[in-house]
Protein backbone atom coordinates (compact mmCIF):
# COMPACT_ATOMS: atom_id res chain seq x y z
CA UNK A 1 0.00 0.00 0.00
CA UNK A 2 1.34 3.41 -0.95
CA UNK A 3 0.48 6.94 -0.02
CA UNK A 4 -3.16 7.87 0.44
CA UNK A 5 -3.79 10.55 -2.19
CA UNK A 6 -6.79 12.52 -3.35
CA UNK A 7 -7.47 13.18 -7.05
CA UNK A 8 -6.19 16.71 -6.45
CA UNK A 9 -2.91 15.33 -5.07
CA UNK A 10 -2.54 13.11 -8.14
CA UNK A 11 -3.11 16.10 -10.42
CA UNK A 12 -0.48 18.19 -8.61
CA UNK A 13 2.04 15.34 -8.76
CA UNK A 14 1.41 14.84 -12.47
CA UNK A 15 1.90 18.59 -13.03
CA UNK A 16 5.19 18.53 -11.11
CA UNK A 17 6.42 15.51 -13.10
CA UNK A 18 5.52 17.25 -16.37
CA UNK A 19 7.29 20.45 -15.30
CA UNK A 20 10.40 18.55 -14.23
CA UNK A 21 10.51 16.54 -17.47
CA UNK A 22 9.75 19.34 -19.92
CA UNK A 23 11.18 22.49 -18.34
CA UNK A 24 13.58 21.61 -15.54
CA UNK A 25 15.27 18.70 -17.35
CA UNK A 26 16.10 20.93 -20.34
CA UNK A 27 17.44 23.75 -18.13
CA UNK A 28 19.63 21.34 -16.16
CA UNK A 29 20.99 19.66 -19.29
CA UNK A 30 21.95 23.07 -20.64
CA UNK A 31 23.68 23.92 -17.34
CA UNK A 32 25.68 20.66 -17.54
CA UNK A 33 26.69 21.39 -21.16
CA UNK A 34 27.75 24.92 -20.28
CA UNK A 35 29.76 23.79 -17.26
CA UNK A 36 31.40 21.01 -19.29
CA UNK A 37 32.61 23.59 -21.79
CA UNK A 38 34.66 25.30 -19.07
CA UNK A 39 37.45 22.73 -19.37
CA UNK A 40 39.02 20.13 -17.09
CA UNK A 41 36.13 18.15 -15.55
CA UNK A 42 38.18 16.80 -12.63
CA UNK A 43 38.49 20.29 -11.11
CA UNK A 44 35.30 21.81 -12.46
CA UNK A 45 33.03 22.51 -9.49
CA UNK A 46 30.27 23.98 -11.67
CA UNK A 47 30.14 20.78 -13.72
CA UNK A 48 29.84 18.55 -10.66
CA UNK A 49 27.20 20.82 -9.10
CA UNK A 50 25.19 20.86 -12.34
CA UNK A 51 25.40 17.07 -12.65
CA UNK A 52 24.27 16.66 -9.03
CA UNK A 53 21.28 18.95 -9.56
CA UNK A 54 20.36 17.11 -12.78
CA UNK A 55 20.53 13.77 -10.94
CA UNK A 56 18.39 15.12 -8.08
CA UNK A 57 15.74 16.18 -10.59
CA UNK A 58 15.74 12.72 -12.19
CA UNK A 59 15.48 11.10 -8.73
CA UNK A 60 12.52 13.32 -7.85
CA UNK A 61 10.78 12.33 -11.11
CA UNK A 62 11.29 8.62 -10.36
CA UNK A 63 10.10 9.09 -6.76
CA UNK A 64 6.89 10.86 -7.87
CA UNK A 65 6.18 8.32 -10.62
CA UNK A 66 6.63 5.47 -8.14
CA UNK A 67 4.34 7.26 -5.67
CA UNK A 68 1.61 7.48 -8.32
CA UNK A 69 1.96 3.79 -9.25
CA UNK A 70 1.53 2.64 -5.65
CA UNK A 71 -0.95 5.29 -4.48
CA UNK A 72 -4.24 4.50 -2.81
CA UNK A 73 -6.69 7.07 -4.22
CA UNK A 74 -9.12 8.26 -1.56
CA UNK A 75 -12.27 10.34 -1.75
CA UNK A 76 -11.92 13.83 -0.31
CA UNK A 77 -15.63 14.48 0.05
CA UNK A 78 -17.35 14.49 3.42
CA UNK A 79 -20.77 15.24 4.82
CA UNK A 80 -21.54 18.91 5.30
CA UNK A 81 -21.35 18.67 9.11
CA UNK A 82 -18.34 16.31 9.39
CA UNK A 83 -14.59 16.86 9.38
CA UNK A 84 -13.04 15.66 6.14
CA UNK A 85 -9.94 16.11 4.01
CA UNK A 86 -9.14 19.75 3.13
CA UNK A 87 -11.44 21.05 5.87
CA UNK A 88 -10.24 23.62 8.36
CA UNK A 89 -11.13 22.69 11.93
CA UNK A 90 -11.11 24.92 15.00
CA UNK A 91 -10.69 22.95 18.22
CA UNK A 92 -10.56 23.84 21.88
CA UNK A 93 -7.71 22.08 23.68
CA UNK A 94 -8.90 21.66 27.26
CA UNK A 95 -5.48 20.79 28.67
CA UNK A 96 -3.94 24.07 27.43
CA UNK A 97 -7.13 26.17 27.59
CA UNK A 98 -6.42 27.29 24.01
CA UNK A 99 -8.17 27.26 20.66
CA UNK A 100 -6.16 25.90 17.73
CA UNK A 101 -6.92 25.75 14.01
CA UNK A 102 -5.84 22.92 11.73
CA UNK A 103 -6.41 22.00 8.14
CA UNK A 104 -6.77 18.27 7.51
CA UNK A 105 -4.67 17.15 4.51
CA UNK A 106 -3.11 14.00 3.06
CA UNK A 107 0.28 12.95 4.38
CA UNK A 108 2.24 14.36 1.43
CA UNK A 109 0.91 17.82 2.21
CA UNK A 110 1.26 17.67 5.98
CA UNK A 111 3.16 20.55 7.57
CA UNK A 112 2.37 20.91 11.25
CA UNK A 113 4.24 24.22 11.53
CA UNK A 114 1.84 25.69 8.97
CA UNK A 115 -1.26 24.17 10.59
CA UNK A 116 -1.61 21.44 7.96
CA UNK A 117 -2.13 18.15 9.78
CA UNK A 118 -2.05 14.81 8.03
CA UNK A 119 -4.90 12.33 8.09
CA UNK A 120 -2.21 9.89 9.31
CA UNK A 121 -1.30 12.02 12.36
CA UNK A 122 -2.91 11.33 15.76
CA UNK A 123 -5.02 14.49 15.65
CA UNK A 124 -5.91 14.00 11.99
CA UNK A 125 -7.10 10.44 12.64
CA UNK A 126 -9.06 11.55 15.69
CA UNK A 127 -10.84 14.44 13.96
CA UNK A 128 -11.88 12.69 10.72
CA UNK A 129 -15.64 12.18 10.55
CA UNK A 130 -16.39 14.08 13.77
CA UNK A 131 -18.87 16.95 14.16
CA UNK A 132 -19.04 20.35 15.85
CA UNK A 133 -19.46 19.90 19.60
CA UNK A 134 -17.86 16.45 19.67
CA UNK A 135 -15.32 15.78 22.39
CA UNK A 136 -12.46 13.89 20.76
CA UNK A 137 -9.67 12.00 22.47
CA UNK A 138 -6.36 12.30 20.62
CA UNK A 139 -4.18 9.25 21.33
CA UNK A 140 -0.57 10.41 20.86
CA UNK A 141 1.06 7.18 22.06
CA UNK A 142 0.33 4.28 24.42
CA UNK A 143 0.74 6.41 27.53
CA UNK A 144 -0.48 9.88 26.50
CA UNK A 145 -3.70 11.26 25.10
CA UNK A 146 -5.55 14.57 25.36
CA UNK A 147 -9.07 15.79 24.65
CA UNK A 148 -10.24 18.47 22.25
CA UNK A 149 -13.69 19.84 21.50
CA UNK A 150 -14.55 20.70 17.91
CA UNK A 151 -15.76 24.30 17.80
CA UNK A 152 -16.01 24.96 14.07
CA UNK A 153 -15.62 23.19 10.71
CA UNK A 154 -14.90 25.23 7.59
CA UNK A 155 -15.51 23.33 4.36
CA UNK A 156 -12.94 24.01 1.66
CA UNK A 157 -12.56 22.26 -1.65
CA UNK A 158 -9.85 24.50 -3.04
CA UNK A 159 -6.38 23.24 -2.18
CA UNK A 160 -4.52 24.94 -5.01
CA UNK A 161 -2.11 26.77 -2.69
CA UNK A 162 -0.88 23.61 -0.99
CA UNK A 163 2.45 22.26 -2.12
CA UNK A 164 3.51 18.65 -2.33
CA UNK A 165 6.18 18.22 0.29
CA UNK A 166 9.72 17.71 -0.97
CA UNK A 167 11.76 14.91 0.57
Amino acid sequence: MGERLTQSDVKKIEEEIEYRKVVKRYELLEAVKEARAHGDLSENFEYHAAKREKNQNESRIRYLERMLKTADIIDDSSKEDEVGINNTVEVYVEEDDETETYRIVTSIRGDALSGLVSIESPIGKALMGKRVGDRVSVQVNDSYSYDVIIKKIIKTNDDTNDKIRQF
